[in-house]
């Protein structure tokens, strides 16, 4: 008799543990914010502003991340200069700094460049921007190119193209 009640007693347990285990679930954020207006600082002054209507935090995943599927807007300052960007989806990946913009994906610079693309990746360490999609940037000065791929640091100081077209305005009076 006193067999069968721990035999029954390790069976509940291990029922148990596999219950808890079938009431998590794997896709489930840790957090879910809605309306989100998010403004970071330094010195007192606002650098960047993030809204999105909705942020789901993955922070619990393995490979974290925060996921914004309804889109986002970003506003970020340099000095006096404010420079805007947006798109249709957003991932940050944690643990690498890289932001995952995905559809109508549109940044304005301060200096009025704009890029457009279907998917652009932002390395947030290295201040680098690139995409293997098509995209098109108009710069400030009217120039224009558009291709298939690109690598560029965050002011387009130094900018590689791929398999593109543009074209390209020269003042001759500058040396």
């Amino acid at each position: 008799m006193m067999l069968t009640a721990v035999f029954a007693l390790f069976s509940c347990e291990g029922n148990y543990n596999n219950i808890q285990k079938m009431n998590l679930k794997d896709e489930e954020p840790v957090a879910v914010g809605k309306t989100i207006n998010l403004k970071y600082t330094d010195s007192g002054k606002v650098t960047v502003n993030l809204l999105a209507p909705l942020l789901k935090d993955y922070s619990n995943f393995e490979f974290p991340y925060q996921e914004f599927p309804e889109g986002i807007i970003l506003y970020f300052w340099d000095k006096e200069n404010k420079s805007t960007v947006s798109s249709d989806y957003a991932v940050q990946f944690k643990n690498t700094g890289i932001v995952d913009l995905i559809g109508n994906v549109k940044i304005t610079t301060s200096d009025s460049t704009i890029v457009k693309a279907n998917q652009l990746y932002w390395d947030q360490a290295n201040e680098w921007i690139f995409t293997n999609q098509p995209y098109q940037i108009i710069f400030a000065d009217g120039s224009y190119n558009d291709g298939l791929q690109f690598d560029s640091n965050q002011e387009f100081t130094t900018f590689l193209s791929r398999n593109n077209q543009g074209i390209q305005l020269v003042d001759k009076n500058k040396n």
